[in-house]
């Protein structure tokens, strides 16, 4: 394969995906993907959604290409075989082993911090999933802030414990797992090096596989925050002044070699 780009992991909500945009995934991005698949190159969806929420937004969206991988609740790793995703099985039990182990030291301080956060905050939802026995949810960017910090204090009295967010929503998680390490896994187990890989991201939870030692090629668009727009900078990526997956075609188009960034711009309305 005479790629200098072989695998293209691109976060979904906000990066690939716009849910009131028709398409929510603009053409233009599934054509460079398509060409790129065609040539031998790989695509990664990297999310911290789980595999029936990413299946059912992907069908609604009517994506005609599949990606070859997913990375799953910024940490699960599944590859496309014979029309269905299976699990990578080595990774994927030692990840739940470690959260499981480390989620039963947490347990007895979830009333603790449950309390903490309805008393401040009446609009906060806090949850328990599959994944994390405290996740919560707010209506406001602000208010999940100031809830991220009080839990970041907490972590630091407990090992290896990490608060992942993405705008109003969180979860804790174990801090050798996420979509960074998730990643760079993956490029280990298919053989692909970090220079060897593009990054697309936009919030928080993508800043793991934004730091320049997972991929070398990195992609923001218009809507990313302030610190990942940042990060990308700094390690010499791509900003874009378009949105969400129009932004991230500009940027793939731009780093594949696809035309010049005038003429990726017209194509793009």
């Amino acid at each position: 394969m005479d790629l200098k780009i072989k695998l293209i992991s691109t976060d979904f909500d906000g990066t690939l995906f716009a849910e009131f945009e028709n398409p929510p995934i603009p053409y233009r991005l599934q054509e460079l993907i398509s060409d790129f698949q065609k040539q031998g190159g790989k695509w990664v969806i990297n999310t911290g959604r789980e595999m029936s929420s990413l299946m059912e937004a992907l069908a609604r969206a009517r994506i005609y290409v599949k990606p070859d991988h997913l990375i799953l609740v910024e940490r699960e790793i599944y590859h496309h075989h014979d029309a269905q995703y299976v699990e990578h099985h080595s990774w994927n039990t030692e990840c739940n082993r470690a959260h499981a182990d480390l989620f039963s030291r947490v347990r007895k301080d979830v009333p603790f911090l449950t309390e903490w956060v309805n008393k401040r905050f009446a609009n906060a939802t806090i949850y328990e999933d599959l994944y994390s026995p405290f996740c919560f949810v707010t209506e406001k960017t602000a208010h999940a802030e100031e809830i991220h910090e009080f839990l970041d204090d907490y972590c630091k009295r407990v090992p290896d414990l990490v608060v992942v967010r993405n705008d109003v929503y969180a979860r804790f998680s174990h801090v050798a797992y996420n979509k960074g390490t998730a990643l760079d896994e993956l490029g280990r187990k298919i053989g692909i090096t970090p220079d060897e890989i593009l990054c697309a991201g936009d919030h928080l939870n993508d800043l793991p596989m934004l730091s320049g030692t997972c991929g070398k090629w990195l992609v923001a668009p218009s809507n990313a925050i302030d610190v990942v727009k940042a990060a990308v900078r700094k390690q010499k990526g791509h900003v874009s002044d378009l949105h969400c997956g129009h932004g991230v075609a500009e940027g793939v188009a731009k780093f594949l070699g696809n035309g010049s960034e005038s003429a990726v711009n017209m194509m793009l309305g």
